[in-house]
């Protein structure tokens, strides 16, 4: 977290520690700094940064680097988080995500225990600059998504044609309620309470809520178009 605040600087980022009764302690950047946030819980540490996160960078680490790992990807495979890029960066020559991968392989989806496409939920790159270049290619058109009643309201960065939005609706009928699809809209009266994002243009999806990977999925797509 130390290089993350030095990158953004103390003035455009914010810090969560945790209170244990030996080693840690804030990062020197941020120390005395009142966007700096000690927590007792371990949880409310992970709730508090992955609620502020647009992407999620893990480096090989002890049994906290794996707790995160796996609470960001338990929150975003149940839809207690909104998609986001969750990147797995290996050391040059390393194998820490890679054997952490093939446990989930055939440990988990081997026997029923998640779903193939439940893979697709993070990424493993082997460099900084590719992690990078996914946490922009995620956020090439997509902007953000919100939920308006039973409604999914994704935002997006630029317009996409009407052509493109019937092919959405052929290759993620799965993933839509009977009789559901998904249509071009402008933002709702309930969006209101977020002015600055109310010119951009939205996709309105019956989301059926049962596949969140599937949901990655169709924001990849709507990113390539």
């Amino acid at each position: 977290m130390q290089a993350l605040n030095e990158g953004a600087g103390p003035e455009n980022s914010f810090g969560v520690n945790i209170r244990l009764p030996f080693e840690q302690q804030m990062n020197p950047v941020l120390t005395n700094n009142p966007r700096a946030v000690t927590y007792k819980y371990f949880f409310n540490r992970k709730v508090a940064f992955l609620k502020e996160s647009d992407a999620v960078a893990l480096f090989p680490g002890g049994f906290g680097t794996l707790d995160e790992a796996m609470e960001t990807l338990t929150l975003v495979q149940t839809g207690k988080r909104a998609p986001l890029p969750l990147l797995l960066i290996n050391e040059p020559g390393g194998t820490y995500w890679t054997r952490y991968i093939e446990f989930l392989e055939e440990e988990l989806l081997l026997n029923g225990y998640i779903n193939k496409t439940d893979l697709d939920l993070f990424e493993r790159v082997e460099s900084l600059d590719e992690a990078v270049q996914r946490i922009r290619l995620f956020y090439t058109r997509y902007h953000s998504l919100r939920y308006v009643g039973e409604k999914l309201v994704i935002r997006l960065l630029t317009a996409i044609e009407k052509d493109a939005v019937e092919q959405l609706n052929a290759d993620f009928a799965d993933i839509l309620l009977p009789r559901g699809e998904i249509s071009l809209t402008k933002a709702l009266p309930a969006e209101s309470d977020e002015p600055d994002i109310a010119h951009l243009p939205r996709l309105l999806v019956d989301f059926d809520r049962k596949d969140f990977a599937r949901l990655r999925h169709l924001i990849d797509a709507i990113n390539r178009l």
